[in-house]
C-alpha cells in the first residue's frame, strides 16, 4: 500500500458523503471517479463498515479510493465486517422473548457473526430469579453470557473487555436497556461522534441509517479501527431467517443440538417426526431444555412451510 494511502472504516454515509475514521481522526470524504463508477453497477454500493484506502487532500477531506475485501455483509441491516452482535433482554417490561432470541442466534450464526447474550436490568427485584434458568442454558449451549446491570455498573466491565477492537451490533425489543447500555460502554465518545450525529437529529430509535460509533477516545490502530465500535442498526430484530437456512439444515446452526446429533439413527435428521432420534431422548432425560427445542420446532415448521410456496 502506498504511503500516501490510509486504511480507514466507514462510519456513516448521509447527504453524498461518506465519514470515514482514518488514522485516529474522522474524515469526511467523496469517491473517486473510477471508484463511484464501479458502485452503480455493484446493488450495495459501500456499507457502514467497509475497510477503505483514502487519498488524504486538506484534512479533514479525502477521496475513497478502494473498497477492501468484506469479511461478511447484511442486507438487513445494511452493514459490512460485522464481527459480534450483543443481544439484549430485560427479566420484565418488556418480557424476555425467547423465540426472537433464538431467531436471532440463528440468523447471526448463518452470517458468521458471533452472538453476545445480555441479560440486563439485574437491579429490578427477582430478575436474577427470572433470568437464572436461561443463563445457564444458553451458557451450556456454548454462547457467551452476561448478566447486567447498566445503572448499578453491574457486568459493564466485563461488556467492555468483548467489546474491544471489535464491530458490534446491538438488537433486543424496545425498552430492554439498550440505549441505558450503550451510553455506559460509549461513554465521552457520544461527544466525539457528535459533528456527524446532530447532522441527523432525529433519534436512535427513529433514523433507518446504519452508523458506527466508537467506544473508546483511543488513536486508532493500524487497521484504521478504534478501540471499538457499536453500530447503530435499527431494525435488526425484524431479521428475516437467511435464505441458506431450511428445514433440513436449521439445526446446524442450533448448537446444543448439533452436539446431540450424532446419537441419532439418520444422517440429516431433522429431530421432529424421526425414530431413534438423540435429540429427542435428550429433551426426554433432562439433558436438553425442553423450551428451547420447542421453540427449534416452531422454527422448523415455519421454515417448512416457507418451503411449501
Amino acid at each position: 500500500m502506498a504511503e500516501k494511502f490510509l486504511q480507514g472504516v466507514l462510519l456513516k454515509a448521509h447527504g453524498g458523503f461518506y465519514f470515514v475514521q482514518a488514522a485516529g481522526r474522522i474524515w469526511t470524504c467523496s469517491l473517486r471517479g473510477r471508484l463511484k463508477q464501479s458502485l452503480r453497477e455493484e446493488p450495495l454500493g459501500l456499507l457502514v463498515g467497509d475497510r477503505l484506502l483514502l487519498e488524504p487532500l486538506a484534512e479533514p477531506e479525502a477521496v475513497i479510493a478502494e473498497v477492501l475485501p468484506r469479511r461478511n455483509f447484511l442486507v438487513r441491516p445494511r452493514i459490512a465486517n460485522l464481527e459480534q452482535c450483543l443481544v439484549v433482554l430485560a427479566a420484565e417490561h418488556p418480557k424476555p422473548d425467547y423465540l426472537l432470541l433464538d431467531r436471532l442466534l440463528v440468523c447471526l450464526l448463518a452470517a458468521g457473526v458471533r452472538p453476545i447474550i445480555c441479560f440486563n436490568k439485574l437491579d429490578r427485584p427477582g430478575a436474577e430469579q427470572v433470568f437464572a434458568e436461561q443463563f445457564k442454558v444458553y451458557q451450556q449451549a456454548g454462547f457467551t453470557v452476561l448478566a447486567v446491570s447498566a445503572l448499578q455498573q453491574r457486568g459493564v466491565a466485563e461488556l467492555q473487555q468483548l467489546l474491544q477492537g471489535k464491530i458490534t451490533a446491538v438488537a433486543g425489543q424496545s425498552g430492554v436497556g439498550k440505549s441505558t447500555l450503550l451510553n455506559q460502554v460509549q461513554q465521552s465518545q457520544q461527544l466525539q461522534t457528535g459533528d456527524i450525529s446532530r447532522k441527523l437529529q432525529r433519534g436512535r430509535h427513529t433514523t433507518r441509517l446504519v452508523e458506527l460509533l466508537p467506544l473508546l477516545p483511543q488513536a486508532a490502530d493500524a487497521d484504521g479501527l478504534a478501540e471499538g465500535w457499536i453500530a447503530d442498526t435499527p431494525g435488526f430484530s425484524r431479521l428475516a431467517m437467511p435464505e441458506q437456512v431450511g428445514p433440513d439444515n436449521l439445526a446446524q446452526f442450533w448448537p446444543d443440538l448439533q452436539a446431540l446429533a450424532q446419537d441419532c439413527r439418520f444422517d440429516g435428521c431433522r429431530h421432529d417426526q424421526e425414530p431413534d432420534c438423540g435429540v429427542k431422548a435428550a429433551v426426554a432425560q433432562g439433558r436438553l431444555d425442553g423450551r428451547r427445542y420447542q421453540r427449534y420446532l416452531t422454527l422448523l415448521a415455519e421454515l417448512a412451510e416457507q418451503r411449501r410456496y
